[in-house]
């Protein structure tokens, strides 16, 4: 563990020294011997699989944060309240925390889940970070000039698998399924659609799906019975209808490639593929456990098997960790724990991250995240690292 944490101790280091940065001199932060972090993501219900790795990861950064001094000498406490997958009980917990003296607020990783922490968080003149919401209306636009995501948007993810698909493997055509449950899947075949026939790409056909609806009979009618099959399936859609989804697809005799975005990243979507159905998927995340992807990734896996006492098994651990991470840095470049200066530490400063190197833009322009996709694949339901990807064009949100 003490290795690990001279490692991020020096990444911090390297932070503070980036231009633009600021002494944490004369330092303001929150009264006592404590900065608390409060984390309203959900730890139940259907956003589960995504932030309850995602606490983990935050959880681990706090114990190394404070080996090393935690955030402006002070010790930091990660207090986390269960949003249960509700966009009320996410507004509710998140206000709790603020009440109970939250510097930063760390939401859940989707706008509709999420939003309500990070509206909490502005009205407070706090921080609020979510560690993967991908939508662009995760923007400062909509939620206010001290918030930010930590993802790239759905812009750069569609954008990156509709480069894949037509300029590197040569595929012209797709048949789109967009889950219509919530703004994150529609938001992410618009932007792929977009980029894909700007390519030159035709879409035979989007069709629509309902997270819950457990039926994809229609779907595959609709593909069975086109005059020409598609190069590829895109589906935008997530756990646990994407499994069915895809494996429904297979047992039917559809078996072109499958592409879609980063709720693919899923354990249990391995799991339920099986090396039967778990080929030729391809989709675009936030990082990947390996050397390969991150250099510095094998110290980070033995620091939280030492911790959690098993190797980690989702690539969301990493986001959680980083959303600590880079609070903590804007912090001690900031030299305070003041919402409007650790936003302009987050607006003026590159953060390199496990889940790769990040630059926001200013309030006005939506805090808009630049940052690399990392491309996979499926081999017998096993995730490979295809490399980092930056999209040549990324359309307009």
């Amino acid at each position: 563990m003490k290795r690990f944490a001279a490692v991020l101790s020096l990444v911090m280091v390297v932070a503070l020294v980036l231009p633009g940065c600021s002494s944490n001199s004369g330092s303001d932060a929150a009264e006592g011997d404590t900065i608390i972090i409060g984390t309203a993501l959900c730890q139940t219900g259907i956003q589960a699989p995504l932030d309850e790795p995602a606490l983990r990861g935050a959880q681990l950064a706090v114990d190394v944060l404070n080996e090393n001094g935690g955030i402006l000498g002070k010790q930091v406490e990660l207090r986390a309240m269960d949003g249960k997958s509700d966009p009320v009980t996410v507004g509710n917990v998140a206000k709790q925390l603020v009440d109970e003296g939250a510097a930063a607020i760390i939401a859940p990783s989707d706008f509709d889940f999420g939003g309500p922490a990070s509206r909490e968080a502005q009205s407070a003149g706090i921080v609020g970070l979510s560690p993967c919401a991908s939508s662009p209306l995760y923007s400062s636009t909509a939620l206010g000039d001290l918030q930010f995501t930590l993802s790239m948007w759905n812009t750069t993810m569609g954008a990156v698998t509709a480069e894949y698909a037509y300029n590197e493997r040569g595929w012209d055509t797709v048949y789109v399924i967009t889950d219509d449950f919530i703004d994150y899947t529609k938001s992410l075949s618009r932007y792929f659609i977009a980029r894909f026939e700007e390519l030159g790409g035709e879409v035979i056909f989007e069709d629509t799906y309902t997270q819950g609806q457990g039926d994809v009979s229609a779907q595959l009618a609709r593909i069975k019975a086109l005059d020409e099959q598609p190069d590829f399936i895109y589906i935008s859609s997530y756990q646990p209808d994407l499994a069915l989804m895809i494996r429904t697809l297979r047992e039917s005799g559809v078996n072109q490639p499958v592409v879609g975005g980063d709720a693919y990243d899923d354990p249990s979507l391995f799991e339920a593929l099986g090396t039967q159905y778990g080929n030729d998927v391809y989709y675009d995340t936030h990082g990947f456990l390996s050397d390969e992807a991150n250099p510095g990734y094998s110290d980070f896996a033995a620091a939280y098997e030492a911790k959690f006492g098993s190797e980690p098994d989702a690539v969301w651990i990493m986001p959680g960790y980083d959303a600590v991470m880079t609070i903590a840095q804007a912090m001690e470049i900031a030299g305070t724990t003041e919402g409007a200066a650790v936003a302009k530490a987050m607006e003026e400063n590159t953060f390199e991250l496990f889940t790769g190197a990040l630059e926001w833009s200013d309030a006005a322009s939506g805090h808009e995240p630049n940052k690399a996709a990392a491309m996979v694949e499926l081999i017998d339901a096993q995730p490979q690292f295809m490399g980092w990807v930056i999209p040549e064009k990324i359309p307009a949100p």
